[in-house]
C-alpha cells in the first residue's frame, strides 16, 4: 500500500467522522484530486465507503465545490481516464474506475437538475458519454466476491433517472435514453441478476410520472421491446427477452398502483406476457 493511498484513507476516515470540515490549510481542490486519483481502487472500503460519500457530501449535502470547479470536474470524470478507461475490456478491476466515475456524475446532474448551472454544450456532453458508455461497456458484472459492486449498468441508469429530468432533455433525448435502455437489457451476454433491472425501470418510471413522453410513445416502446421473443431461438434472444421480462416486471409493478396510467399498465403485462414462455395463453 503506497504512502500517498494509506494518506488518503486516513484523512477521509477522519473527515467522515469530522463531517467532512477541512482544517486550516487544506485545499477542497486538492482533496477532488487525490479522489479521482483512486476512484477506481479495487478495495470497496476506499471506493465505496469512503471516496464516494465525501464526493456526495460535497456535491450535493454541502454544495462544497463552485459552479466551475464543477464543470471542470465533470469533463475530468467523463474523459478516457475515467468514465471510459480502458472501455470495452471485461473482467478486470477497470471496471470500478468506470462505474464509480459515474456516481459523482449522478451527483452533478442531480445538483444542475435542482438548480441549473450547466451550459447547454455541458448537458450534450454528458449526455452523449453516457449514451457512448451505456454502448461500449462490455463488463456489466453486478456484485463480485473480490472487489465488491461493480454495477455498472445500475450506476449508469442513476445518471440517466438524473438526466432525463433536466431542463435541457426534451423528447429527442428521452427517446435516445429509452433506445439505450433496450441496448443494455439486449445486450447478448449478461442477464442481470443484481437488481441492474429495478434502477433501469427507474427512468422509465420517471419518464412516466413525470410526463415526459406522450403515453402512447412510451406504449410502442414497450411493445418493440417485447418483440424480441419473436425471435429465432437462440442464447442471445433468451437474454434479451428475460432482461426485458424483469425490467418489464418491476415497471409494471411500479406503475400499475396508479389508475391513471391504466393504459400503459395494459401494455405493461402484454408485454411481460409475451416474453414470458412460461405463460399461459
Amino acid at each position: 500500500m503506497s504512502d500517498t493511498r494509506t494518506q488518503l484513507v486516513l484523512d477521509l476516515q477522519r473527515l467522515e467522522q469530522e463531517q467532512y470540515q477541512l482544517r486550516q490549510g487544506e485545499q477542497l481542490e486538492d482533496f477532488v484530486s487525490r479522489l479521482l486519483q483512486y476512484i477506481g481502487d479495487p478495495d470497496p472500503e476506499l471506493r465505496d465507503n469512503l471516496i464516494y460519500p465525501a464526493f456526495y457530501y460535497w456535491i450535493l449535502d454541502e454544495d462544497k465545490l463552485t459552479e466551475a470547479q464543477l464543470r471542470s470536474l465533470l469533463r475530468e470524470l467523463t474523459d478516457e481516464k475515467h468514465l471510459f478507461y480502458q472501455i470495452g475490456s471485461e473482467g478486470d478491476p477497470s471496471v470500478f474506475t468506470r462505474t464509480f466515475s459515474a456516481l459523482p456524475i449522478a451527483l452533478i446532474m442531480r445538483r444542475h437538475r435542482q438548480k441549473p448551472f450547466l451550459e447547454l454544450a455541458d448537458f450534450q456532453h454528458v449526455k452523449n458519454a453516457m449514451l457512448r458508455y451505456f454502448q461500449e461497456e462490455k463488463d456489466l458484472r453486478g456484485y463480485l466476491s473480490e472487489g465488491g459492486w461493480a454495477h455498472s449498468t445500475a450506476h449508469g441508469a442513476d445518471v440517466f433517472v438524473e438526466l432525463v429530468q433536466c431542463p435541457e432533455s426534451d423528447e429527442a433525448v428521452q427517446r435516445d435514453v429509452l433506445q439505450a435502455i433496450q441496448g443494455v437489457l439486449h445486450n447478448g451476454k449478461h442477464i442481470f441478476n443484481d437488481e441492474e433491472d429495478e434502477r433501469l425501470a427507474s427512468i422509465v418510471d420517471t419518464m412516466i410520472d413525470k410526463g415526459l413522453l406522450p403515453e402512447q410513445e412510451l406504449a410502442d416502446w414497450i411493445n418493440g421491446l417485447a418483440s424480441c421473443a419473436e425471435l429465432p431461438k437462440s442464447r442471445t434472444q433468451v437474454i434479451a427477452r428475460v432482461n426485458s421480462k424483469n425490467f418489464l416486471r418491476c415497471l409494471y409493478f411500479r406503475r400499475a398502483r396508479d389508475s391513471r396510467e391504466n393504459e400503459l399498465a395494459a401494455a405493461m403485462l402484454a408485454a411481460v406476457t409475451k416474453c414470458n414462455r412460461f405463460a399461459i395463453n
